[in-house]
């Protein structure tokens, strides 16, 4: 199979989907791979060490998309890119289709194969290829958090670890999966009071025996994340539901119970937001105020740590790149469910039921399509 790699034009996303040493790999299973001109740049991985690796180097996306049977990519395709996507073409990415109804229509309109990185999902639930760049985006919640608490960004002027004679900051942390699980390592880490809500007791119950003593894990209500909003100087939305819009846990009646100049990160952002109030941001306008709270909502945050993120991105993503481009993605769908649960849109056919659900579309099982 010819395999794609663009070079992402997200707003400072610095990522890219393949490593040379991915590259290679591809190469050892018979894949001819081309890769954008200046694709890993942002990465630290250089033109001709992609060479090295046996890509082909195209100095344009358009020539990727023409010649590739399959693409593969960090981000969601742009508006840019909509007319360039090619019938039964397979696009291997993070979609989060749920949190665009735009998206969601190129792609069905394009008759192309849709394989969201987010919803990937092995037989004990978890997510293979959103883990990394959960642990990722967890642990930058705590330090993009704790620097625009301070004043010179308009927060409070709080150093969360406090110091001696001074109490630390207090993190609420809504959601203990991978992200808000990562977030209270590195909060507690600081020495900040941590709140770790879920409604998982089982969970509860595991991060109580392994979490440090000033983290403190806790059964979610909206009555108990209104008591603690009152405290909270770091709001961390961590909430995932994939596939599917995020439930707005912190609305915006709560908004005035939070101390001004305190700070949301709102994780969910590229699920739609855990916050009433969030919006999408970028690396270049990553905050605004809403009723004095400053509020983070960069949709691809793991795009600013680049070399991390893009070497644990391939580390995951690459056994499943391999299988859908030796098998094509019909045979891998049906020999590999955690594939077939990736598969959200099959040539205009909407196969993820949250997704469907999120916009009154037509759901069509993937059984019944392949």
């Amino acid at each position: 199979m010819r395999v794609g790699v663009l070079k992402e034009i997200k707003t400072k996303e610095n990522r890219v989907a393949l490593t040379p040493a991915g590259v290679e790999q591809m190469r050892l299973h018979g894949h001819e791979v081309l890769v954008e001109t200046h694709a890993g740049d942002g990465s630290a991985f250089s033109d001709g060490e992609y060479i090295k690796a046996g890509a082909v180097i195209c100095s344009t996306p358009k020539e990727i998309y023409q010649k590739c049977q399959m693409i593969i990519k960090v981000k969601e395709p742009l508006p840019v890119e909509y007319p360039m996507i090619r019938n039964e073409q397979i696009l291997f990415t993070f979609f989060h289709f749920a949190a665009s109804l735009e998206l969601t229509r190129a792609i069905v309109d394009s008759g192309s194969i849709a394989v969201a990185y987010e919803t990937v999902e092995r037989e004990n639930g978890s997510l293979p290829l959103l883990m990394p760049m959960s642990e990722v985006a967890g642990k930058m919640a705590i330090q993009e958090g704790a620097k625009y608490l301070e004043k010179t960004f308009g927060g409070k002027g709080i150093l969360l670890g406090g110091v001696t004679g001074v109490d630390s900051g207090t993190v609420l942390i809504i959601g203990a999966g991978t992200v808000g699980t990562n977030a209270a390592k590195i909060a507690c880490g600081l020495g900040a009071k941590v709140y770790l809500l879920d409604n998982n007791l089982e969970r509860l119950r595991y991060l109580s025996d392994v979490m440090p003593k000033n983290c403190f894990p806790i059964m979610s209500s909206p009555a108990t994340i209104r008591r603690i909003l009152k405290e909270a100087d770091l709001v961390v939305g961590a909430v995932l539901i994939p596939g599917a819009v995020a439930p707005k846990l912190l609305t915006r009646d709560m908004l005035p119970l939070m101390k001004k100049g305190s700070v949301i990160v709102d994780v969910a952002i590229d699920q739609g937001g855990c916050v009433e109030t969030a919006k999408p941001t970028t690396h270049d306008q990553p905050i605004f105020e809403v009723d004095g709270i400053i509020h983070y909502c960069v949709a691809n945050m793991p795009g600013a740590v680049s070399y991390t993120s893009t070497k644990a991105l391939t580390n995951a993503t690459l056994p499943y790149a391999l299988e859908l481009a030796d098998k094509g993605y019909e045979k891998a769908a049906r020999e590999n469910q955690d594939i077939a649960k990736g598969i959200n849109i099959i040539k205009g056919k909407v196969t993820h039921k949250g997704v469907a659900e999120a916009f009154g579309l037509e759901y069509d099982p993937l059984d019944s399509l392949l």
